[in-house]
């Protein structure tokens, strides 16, 4: 890949369905003013994260990004928990972004007859989308890098449309030209309570909305996955991490400000919404009551985008991760194969396999089986987030014990390291830990609701102490005995392939 593709997945990589259509639900559980703390705070702790993530890239661009750094850095069994982990969590979401982005399509083809989409246009559609994110992988890295490229530019356009139109309509610049303002922070008010009234539900629907924007903001790290497949890495590399905070200040933290000053939180076509289209979106609420009729075509073509994107990147990530984990002895051997040009085949085919999925969809059975497996998921994101920043730690310390000097790297360096490490592992233990509250409320125990929420707990540790018990129950490494050296590559790779010639690219280099 080259640098305006890392850069753009940087910039827009995770934008999607979680703000655009999701920010409604957010909105509905905390208020205007609790989405917006929990949005700014989890972005905080995704920062911190990134931080930690770009100083190890920067210091090792190599292949299996952040699996291989907690191999490498933290200890081999959690590796290799970390990496199967992440694997199975992938591949079990990639039918559900399929599937998600068939019923965006179907936004444009429902039959009046039945009120819903004919079962053979969902078949086609399935199959369709499937076989094009296949395609996407199956061309390379350069092909992904450029769909990925053009995807980012979509969504960037569609949130940074959104968020100039919005701020238009609330002040008043829309055809009805009726100026909403802060009112809705004030009616019905700044804080929701959910699940249960009063104080205590302002600050449980608050911590419903930080799992939330969590989960928006879920799919970051994965930049970690391409730091051996781009050029001149450790420059891409710095550059990407750096525009990570101002895609959260102005995509995430502006767009949910926004949503709060368009739509009233008890607003009943936020409540009634499933959230499958359009339709679910607090913008596409408010720019139809405002008179604007053209917006839900538009932002439903933008979200099918973002859903393809999700698949499409989940695919490439799930891919290099087995064949990262199959480099390391963690896998069967033949997941290391790959084709002349580097494309891991064997790893890309048998992950494919898993699209195969989304037809469960087409059982309404299977559809729940489908929904539950791809929200164990969820939790998978914050103990990656975690494990990143633990990893950090031990970087640190076998730096120090080598005498390697962290700020003298001419690439990335923290001064407030660790305590952006600290801040994140801190808040991905308390989501891992509470995320599943509301079944300990009084009356709202819920079974399959509390495995869901736990079981990728028990999951990590199994994987841990399988691994470790079969690999010779090794002990934590101390700083002086990691390996901080082998199979680095050097400044070799440090090399721009492709300068800017012109002043328009001098300009697109510089913004990137």
């Amino acid at each position: 890949m080259q640098q305006r593709h890392l850069q753009m997945i940087a910039l827009a990589g995770t934008l999607g369905t979680g703000l655009f259509l999701g920010s409604g639900k957010a909105i509905v559980h905390s208020g205007p003013a609790g989405a917006l703390i929990a949005y700014c705070l989890v972005g905080s702790v995704v920062w911190g994260m990134i931080q930690s993530l770009a100083e190890m890239m920067c210091y090792a661009p190599i292949s299996g990004g952040y699996i291989h750094y907690a191999e490498r850095w933290l200890h081999p069994s959690a590796g290799f928990a970390l990496g199967w982990m992440q694997w199975y969590s992938g591949v079990i979401s990639l039918p559900t972004e399929i599937v998600s982005a068939s019923i965006i399509i179907g936004f444009w083809d429902i039959d009046p007859a039945i009120d819903d989409i004919p079962r053979s246009h969902l078949i086609a559609y399935i199959t369709v989308l499937s076989v094009v994110c296949s395609l996407i992988n199956y061309f390379g890295v350069r092909w992904f890098g450029e769909a990925e490229f053009v995807f980012a530019i979509i969504k960037i356009l569609l949130i940074l449309g959104l968020i100039i139109a919005g701020l238009v309509v609330d002040l008043g610049g829309g055809p009805d030209h009726k100026r909403i303002g802060f009112q809705y922070w004030k009616n019905p008010g700044a804080f929701a309570a959910y699940p249960v009234d009063g104080s205590v539900g302002k600050f449980t629907g608050w911590f419903t909305t930080l799992l939330q924007a969590a989960f928006s903001f879920g799919g970051v790290e994965s930049l970690a996955m391409a730091c051996a497949e781009v050029e001149n890495p450790r420059a891409n590399i710095r550059k990407a991490a750096r525009l990570l905070f101002y895609r959260i200040l102005f995509f995430y933290v502006c767009g949910i400000l926004i949503v709060g000053m368009l739509v009233p939180y008890n607003d009943s076509l936020l409540l009634n919404s499933t959230g499958d289209g359009a339709a679910a979106s607090p913008f596409v609420i408010a720019f139809n009551r405002a008179g604007i009729k053209a917006l839900p075509s538009i932002i439903n073509a933008g979200v099918l985008s973002s859903a393809f994107s999700a698949a499409d990147s989940g695919l490439y990530s799930t891919s290099r991760m087995l064949y990262g984990l199959a480099l390391r002895g963690q896998a069967p051997r033949i997941f290391a194969k790959t084709l002349k040009n580097g494309l891991p085949i064997v790893a890309l085919s048998f992950s494919t396999l898993f699209i195969t999925l989304s037809y469960m969809s087409l059982s309404s059975g299977a559809q729940t089986v489908l929904n539950w497996l791809s929200n164990l998921t969820s939790i998978a994101t914050f103990i990656c987030w975690g494990t990143i920043c633990v990893t950090f730690l031990r970087f640190k310390a076998g730096c120090e014990s080598h005498g390697i000097i962290r700020a003298e790297s001419k690439y990335f360096y923290n001064r407030f390291q660790p305590f952006p490490a600290y801040w994140a592992i801190f808040w991905c233990f308390v989501v891992v830990i509470f995320n599943g509250y509301q079944v300990f409320i009084k009356g709202m125990w819920d079974t399959s609701d509390f495995f869901i929420a736990y079981i990728n707990i028990p999951i990590v540790f199994i994987l841990f102490g399988g691994h470790w018990i079969f690999a010779g129950r090794k002990p934590f490494p101390k700083g002086s005995e990691l390996d901080m050296y082998s199979n680095i590559p050097g400044p070799e790779v440090d090399v721009d392939l492709h300068p800017p010639t012109t002043k328009f690219g001098k300009f697109f280099r510089w913004l990137l």
